[in-house]
């Protein structure tokens, strides 16, 4: 006699097993997949260490490294010091953990934190990190002596946070990330990076990133014209090896008027380590400067002396800096 078919609840059951066993793969994937983007375990990582040698360091995922290299750059870029910048990185720290995260105390939103119902901007505004640092900043340069404040009184009068003693906590990875953020400490900010990834555009992104960030004239050589989208064009441009070496490598010039820092070589080390950190977002391969260079996905992205093929050795090793994405 044939064997008896199944019965439907037990047709029903092996359903309901299958269907779960896809929902935990699914809830898997996602898992993993939410880890990657936002630096869990596994994650590609970044971190910044002390110029001093004193053995300080500050681990932080790329997303955090892209907010990071905005609030600096936004700083640099309104010619505010070093220690506003830290204070500025200390603040968003302890507000957001520096994501731009859309929740909050009553209203509050974005990596400072800011209110619309208190002033600060209209929503959209306030999820630009661009410019929710403006505004910070533009808040802060007028709290007479600022700077010569203790860090967590600078920022309370900032802010008017409840607990304004939460602050100091973060002072010392501020001023870590503000030294190799403003370039004060070269070559002290590394990240793994993406060398795997798909990328996401070639140069245009990386152009239009660093406009946001620092402003148009940022890719601007002498005599040089800058478009809607960041681009520079030289009065006598040189053509690249070939098309695709073009469309992958962006060189920025540098400028000692160019921040409020002190030289070309901290302005080129701004730049360099405002690369690495949106390496992940950018899709960034290789970052050169002053003879040094940065490989995603290699020795977990430290700096090394460059070779005369990474385009970072030679005369102009401190006139530019060279950033080249994925292929």
């Amino acid at each position: 006699m044939p064997e008896p078919s199944p019965t439907p609840v037990r047709r029903r059951g092996r359903l309901l097993r299958f269907g779960g066993a896809v929902m935990v793969l699914l809830a898997l994937a996602g898992y993993l997949g939410v880890q990657y983007l936002t630096g869990g375990t596994g994650a590609p990582r970044c971190k910044v260490v002390s110029g001093k040698g004193d053995g300080a360091s500050y681990e932080f995922t790329p997303e955090q490294a892209v907010n990071a290299a905005t609030i600096s750059a936004v700083g640099t870029s309104r010619r505010m010091p070093e220690r506003a910048v830290a204070i500025a990185l200390a603040t968003a720290l302890q507000e957001s953990g520096l994501r731009n995260i859309q929740h909050g105390d009553r209203d509050s939103l974005g990596l400072f934190q800011q209110r619309p119902s208190q002033g600060w901007g209209t929503t959209k505004q306030i999820m630009d990190p661009t410019y929710a640092a403006g505004i910070f900043y533009e808040h802060l340069a007028k709290v007479p002596g600022y700077s010569r404040l203790p860090l967590t009184v600078a920022a309370q009068r900032v802010q008017r946070s409840g607990y304004p003693q939460a602050y100091a906590k973060h002072e010392p990875d501020a001023t870590l990330l503000a030294a190799a953020l403003t370039g004060r400490a070269a070559a002290t900010l590394t990240c793994e990076g993406r060398p795997d990834a798909t990328p996401a555009g070639g140069a245009a992104p990386v152009r239009a990133a660093l406009a946001r960030d620092f402003g148009r004239d940022v890719l601007q050589e002498a005599g040089a014209t800058v478009d809607a989208n960041g681009s520079s064009a030289s009065p006598a441009p040189v053509a690249p090896a070939s098309p695709r070496a073009g469309d992958r490598t962006v060189t920025v010039p540098v400028r000692e008027d160019s921040t409020a820092g002190a030289g070309v070589v901290r302005r080129g080390w701004e730049l360099a380590h405002w690369a690495v950190a949106n390496s992940s977002a950018l899709h960034i391969e290789r970052v050169s400067y002053a003879g040094r260079e940065w490989t995603a996905g290699t020795s977990e992205g430290t700096w090394r002396t460059a070779d005369d093929k990474g385009g970072a050795a030679g005369g102009k090793a401190a006139a530019e800096v060279r950033i080249v994405t994925a292929q």
